[in-house]
Parts: structure tokens; C-alpha cells; sequence
């Protein structure tokens, strides 16, 4: 008789689940949800649409509405996706949902990520010309080793 072992979480044993894909507002992101959508319905996965909230101390600190302003982008990003798959629905079914998390976007995405469970994650290559010293999120979430990682151009 064999011994049965209690039931564990595995993480991309049968294709993908759950794809996590970062969104900011920028092109390449939008690119990235597209590409991640894709993948999502193939394997008829959750597409988890991420938008990481900056938290601006400094900008706070001067009295600045940062909160507000970011919460405007996030509604403003729920609203162009709700458009978008109007749009495709019918032709394109793809199960989504829309999360918000607060920080930087390397530690926003990571949390993300392991609080939803992702088998991937999807983001799109860094427009910042300063990235290529400091590293962009992109090449810290590869190094992270923790999840198999696609950036789109």
C-alpha cells in the first residue's frame, strides 16, 4: 500500500492558471496585456492585470494629491480594458481581473504575483533610458528566478 501525500500547490504543471501582466499606462505595458491576453485565452488561464500604485513620500510631504492622481490612472486603466474586451468579446474570450497593489513596481508585481499565485508573468520593456544602469523591473523579476518571466518590446 502506498502512502498518499496531502495535496500541494504546484505551480505550472498543467499549463498556466493564472498570468500576471503589469500594466502602467505606457505602450510597451499595453503591448504586454495584449501578448499576456493571448497567452491567457490559449490556455484558457485568469489574465491578472496589474497596475502598481507609486507611493511618493516626497511628493505627499509637499502636500501633493498623489493618492488621488493614481487612483485616477488605475480607474482610467479599467476602463480602457473594460473597453477593449468589449470590444473583442464574442471573438475573444478571456477570464480577467483587475488588481491594484501600492509600492514600487518591482516589489508591487512581486507581491502580485505570489499573492495570486501567477505560473507567469508578462511586462512590457522599460521606455526609461535610466533602466539600463539601474536595472529595469523587467531584469529584476528574471533574477528574481521566481516565475517564468516575458518581457514584450
Amino acid at each position: 500500500m502506498t502512502e498518499q501525500q496531502p495535496h500541494q500547490f504546484e505551480r505550472g504543471t498543467d499549463g498556466p492558471k493564472v498570468i500576471v501582466v503589469g500594466v502602467d499606462g505606457s505602450d510597451s505595458s499595453f503591448r504586454a496585456a495584449a501578448y499576456a491576453g493571448g497567452l491567457a485565452r490559449r490556455q484558457h488561464a485568469l489574465l491578472a492585470v496589474v497596475y502598481v500604485q507609486p507611493v511618493m513620500a516626497a511628493g505627499a510631504a509637499l502636500g501633493v494629491p498623489i493618492a488621488e492622481t493614481t487612483d485616477e490612472i488605475a480607474e482610467g486603466l479599467v476602463a480602457y480594458i473594460r473597453e477593449a474586451t468589449e470590444r473583442v468579446k464574442g471573438i475573444y474570450d478571456v477570464r480577467w481581473e483587475f488588481h491594484t497593489f501600492r509600492g514600487d513596481p518591482f516589489s508591487g508585481l512581486v507581491t502580485a504575483a505570489d499573492e495570486l499565485k501567477a505560473d507567469a508573468v508578462v511586462v512590457g520593456a522599460s521606455e526609461q533610458a535610466g533602466h539600463r544602469i539601474v536595472g529595469s523591473v523587467a531584469v529584476r523579476l528574471v533574477k528574481a528566478g521566481r516565475w517564468p518571466v516575458t518581457v514584450v518590446p
